[in-house]
């Protein structure tokens, strides 16, 4: 049965409809992940909130446990996974406000842990399409019903937690990149990995530094959006549990059936349990 998760700020909890609120802490191979997670429904959808940063916004980007986040969700049966994160805009057409739907990353991060497969296996999952379009195509009319969207562009993913120099701003524009954050990598790394179908609301909130006019960013430039942002956030939460969650078309549950190069029989049990619950979409049809 399909579930939805959901990765964002602790705000996003309070969702119109949300029922039968419970809680979870999940112990994984990778440590804790960064908050409890909420559990609940909405129109019959069960739903897992995490916090990306945990309550109280107490985890830069580089120190968020991506590994224990997403296989965290994945053992509590999340299927479809939709991160919510503020980026800046890196383009003129891209207003505060807007919501990006991006289909593709460039990842700039330097010293975060991007995959579940070490110690002894190895495995070389396809991230051509980093997001899931079929998941993408379902959220964008949604967000469009409560905020100017876009569907489509990429996504700059920096290690942060400072903002960029001018320079870097310039030379990430002149990539044609779309918006800019900290978050997206390597948690749509792992998501595929983990047989997630994975999409990324992207919700502008400022012009990063590259904008001649327009007041550079700063966490107070940020904060000064972000609540309109939370709320058109909330309200994609609840069309999409209305809607219900698409069908893939297009394999991210089967990312590993033919990824894995390791035989079985080299692996350690450590290794072989990591596979095992990464591996459980290929047992479910």
């Amino acid at each position: 049965m399909a579930k939805l998760g959901i990765i964002g700020g602790s705000g996003l909890y309070n969702v119109p409809g949300l029922e039968h609120i419970d809680e979870h802490s999940i112990e994984t191979p990778y440590g804790d992940p960064s908050s409890p997670i909420v559990m609940g429904a909405i129109e019959g959808l069960e739903i897992a909130f995490l916090a990306r940063h945990g309550r109280g916004h107490v985890l830069n980007p580089s120190e968020v446990p991506y590994r224990a986040n997403i296989m965290a969700l994945k053992s509590l049966g999340v299927t479809h996974v939709l991160s919510l994160s503020a980026v800046g805009s890196l383009q003129e057409a891209l207003q505060p406000r807007t919501a990006v739907l991006p289909d593709q990353i460039i990842d700039m991060t330097r010293q975060r842990d991007r995959t579940f497969f070490e110690n002894g296996v190895v495995a070389h999952v396809g991230m051509a399409d980093p997001f899931c379009r079929s998941l993408r195509d379902a959220v964008f009319p949604l967000a469009a019903g409560v905020a100017p969207a876009v569907n489509g562009g990429t996504y700059l993913c920096i290690e942060g937690p400072q903002f960029s120099t001018r320079a870097e701003s310039q030379l990430y524009r002149s990539w044609n990149a779309q918006v800019i954050g900290m978050t997206a990598m390597p948690e749509a790394r792992l998501a595929r990995e983990a047989g997630l179908c994975y999409a990324t609301v992207a919700m502008v909130t400022d012009y990063d530094v590259w904008h001649d006019t327009e007041e550079d960013v700063s966490v107070e430039v940020v904060q000064r959006v972000m609540a309109d942002n939370v709320a058109a956030g909330r309200a994609i939460i609840r069309a999409l549990a209305a809607r219900g969650l698409p069908e893939c078309h297009h394999g991210c549950r089967h990312a590993l059936a033919d990824a894995i190069i390791t035989a079985p029989d080299a692996m350690s049990d450590e290794a072989r349990s990591v596979v095992a619950r990464l591996r459980t979409a290929d047992r479910m049809d």
